[in-house]
């Protein structure tokens, strides 16, 4: 068995493909609508994909939380600036161990994506 993706239920299928894109550096690999009322995109790097699902009428929660989907980063400190510069919501960095840090930002549909920067590299 092994794990396919991730699909996040969105309001705009065209903001949410610019943030993944720009801000995640995921790749669209494919777009299509199933059936009318419906779009769908897959956006990925390597084996990391993610489903971004726009269904007419569909009524969304506006703010996930008890769930993150997690990416690495290179500079966490960094990417966080910008992200505060271009009004995201970021959380601060936390640095469990001497290992790794990480932050929180909310994707624009209000799902918590956390970057994770591996101390070790680099």
């Amino acid at each position: 068995m092994g794990f396919l993706w991730t699909t996040i239920h969105v309001k705009n299928l065209e903001e949410s493909i610019a943030f993944y894109q720009a801000i995640v550096g995921l790749q669209l690999r494919r777009r299509f609508n199933p059936y009318p009322g419906r779009e769908l995109a897959f956006l990925g790097v390597g084996e990391t994909e993610i489903e971004l699902m726009q269904t007419d009428g569909e009524e969304l929660p506006g703010r996930i939380e008890g769930i993150s989907i997690g990416f690495s980063c290179d500079d966490a400190e960094g990417l966080r600036i910008e992200l505060i510069e271009n009004q995201f919501e970021v959380t601060e960095i936390e640095s469990p161990n001497p290992n790794i840090k990480y932050f929180i930002v909310k994707d624009p549909d209000g799902v918590n994506v956390q970057f994770v920067q591996d101390m070790r590299k680099g």
